[in-house]
């Protein structure tokens, strides 16, 4: 009897042991400058490695996204842009695709090893501000942000700008801090990346423009090199993006023009505020399970009882926190405050179509933001409980994953934008072209949300062509069209069929034309037959 009462007990000891010593073993590496840098990238690592088996999990009955397939298009062809955005981004998947075959987990993994990328530059950024011990924190509330895990699931420019924007951020605190020549050159080049990746972070640099004239120590910024061999640097390094950016007649601000520019107002407002709460609504997941891991370390709830503006006006006066920079912190303040409210009332002002996915790039610093006050108490041992928030919650999801995405397809199983047979539809055109032809398949002509899948899915990887549109990719032209010949693939629900079939008529006559239906069948069920109406133009004799 003694025996069953003993060893319980004895259980119980030895797990609180284990767990002190697990606990003390993370907080020592997370806060040890020559550990914690190996710690953030195992951590980065392996949240890289889980969410790609999720993602390869919950998207195994979709095709990649189109953003994905435009990408892989791009960098089939390194060229100084591609119509609609800058280079950087098809540069990238360019490189990606020479080491890793065309095939959904290797998108994936490339969306994840981005996110990686993003988080360990966050935490650097996280350096500048706080000590290590925040910064952990910082690292683990953004792996908690959804999109570095479930929206970050497509790689495109705007994931993309999760790198190069806090490389931006951190270019500028080192400038900030330095204010040396070479800084500034950093900042430039930092600058010149991340336009290369999108227009968009015009907000970002702007907003770190703003935060440089208002900081109380502007002064001293301004009178050295830094800021302007910054922005000699990045025009410098922008000059061939600028000059192609002239010989393709600004076509990408053409495409912006068209494509977000609205008349009415009322569904302007509508999407500004859907734009702010759906990025809410993902913040606060993060927020909260910081909370949460920092609610297990009381006494928290003293922290309510005090005033955030005198804690910040008491922090600035009596200088620095010893786990808080001040005057860093109050940039970082200044840039989310700008970049937070700035979009959204453009948007209304010039009533502009706001995407919720634009908020992807604009939002990472909120994590600093406020483990940053500097009087919030950051516990060690909170540390411990946000990493094992994390990891719980990542593998439960790895774990039931299946379960969601049978969940999903029950619900959504007619649905073709989801679920629809593109990449079948690849393999039967490619195969269609070679039996007609004895050569490899070159061109597809059609719309980039028809056509796009179709270049990444076929073994011949044709270069995509948008004949409807005034912005293309440069990757072909009209003259390969009549050189090479194409496949012609349109919606036949799309209301632009007649302007398409005109096109079609005026550039190959004798076009063979052809109605195809593909279905895919997942786990034994039938998914939603999707058609196309095809046409088939011969090479040129």
């Amino acid at each position: 009897m003694s025996s069953t009462q003993i060893l319980p007990a004895a259980t119980r000891v030895k797990t609180r042991s284990t767990y002190r010593r697990i606990k003390a073993w993370l907080v020592a590496r997370a806060t040890r400058p020559e550990t914690s840098l190996w710690l953030v990238i195992q951590v980065a690592v392996l949240h890289a490695v889980i969410w790609t088996f999720i993602l390869i999990n919950l998207k195994a009955a979709q095709d990649v996204h189109m953003d994905v397939a435009e990408a892989y298009g791009w960098g089939q062809k390194f060229q100084l842009g591609y119509g609609k955005h800058p280079p950087l981004s098809g540069w990238v998947a360019g490189l990606w695709f020479k080491l890793f075959p065309a095939v959904d987990w290797a998108t994936y993994l490339l969306a994840m090893v981005t996110v990686a990328i993003g988080m360990v530059i966050c935490w650097r950024v996280a350096l500048r501000v706080v000590d290590r011990k925040r910064a952990f924190l910082v690292l683990v509330m953004v792996a908690l942000y959804p999109i570095f895990n479930f929206k970050g699931f497509k790689y495109n420019p705007d994931l993309l700008q999760l790198v190069t924007l806090p490389l931006v951020v951190l270019a500028y605190l080192n400038a900030f801090e330095k204010r040396t020549w070479l800084s500034g050159v950093w900042l430039g080049l930092a600058g010149a990346l991340a336009l290369m990746t999108k227009y968009w972070v015009l907000t970002m640099i702007g907003a770190i423009g703003l935060a440089a004239l208002i900081h109380p120590d502007r002064l001293r910024f301004l009178t050295s090199p830094a800021p302007w061999v910054a922005i000699a640097t990045m025009v410098a390094a922008m000059i061939p993006h600028l000059v192609w950016l002239a010989d393709a007649h600004f076509v990408p601000l053409t495409y912006a023009g068209d494509t977000y520019s609205l008349d009415d107002k009322n569904l302007v407002h509508q999407l500004v505020l859907g734009y702010a709460l759906h990025n809410f609504a993902l913040l606060a997941l993060p927020v909260a399970l910081a909370a949460l891991a920092m609610a297990l370390v009381p006494p928290w709830w003293r922290l309510l009882l005090q005033n955030p503006w005198r804690i910040v006006t008491r922090a600035w006066a009596r200088g620095a926190n010893p786990g808080v920079n001040v005057s860093q912190a109050l940039n970082i303040w200044i840039v989310q405050i700008i970049v937070a409210v700035g979009p959204p009332l453009g948007a209304l002002v010039f009533s502009i179509y706001m995407k919720t996915d634009w908020g992807i790039s604009l939002f990472f610093l909120v994590p600093l933001v406020l483990i940053a006050i500097p009087t919030l108490r950051v516990q060690r041992a909170s540390l411990f409980n946000i990493t094992a928030i994390w990891l719980v919650l990542s593998l439960a999801t790895l774990a039931g994953s299946p379960w969601i995405v049978a969940r999903e397809m029950a619900a959504n199983a007619g649905n073709t934008a989801t679920y629809g047979a593109r990449s079948e539809l690849a393999r039967e055109l490619t195969q269609a072209w070679r039996t007609r032809f004895a050569s490899p398949w070159a061109v597809v002509a059609g719309t980039m949300e028809t056509i796009q899948p179709l270049v990444f899915y076929s073994l011949d990887h044709p270069s995509a062509l948008l004949p409807l549109e005034a912005w293309d990719s440069g990757l072909t032209s009209r003259e390969d069209v009549k050189r090479f010949g194409f496949i012609g693939v349109f919606d036949p629900a799309d209301g632009r069929l007649p302007a398409f079939e005109k096109w079609v008529a005026e550039t190959a006559p004798n076009a063979e034309r052809m109605v195809m239906t593909t279905r895919r069948f997942i786990n034994g069920k039938a998914g939603p037959a999707m058609s196309w109406n095809v046409y088939i133009a011969p090479p040129a004799k």
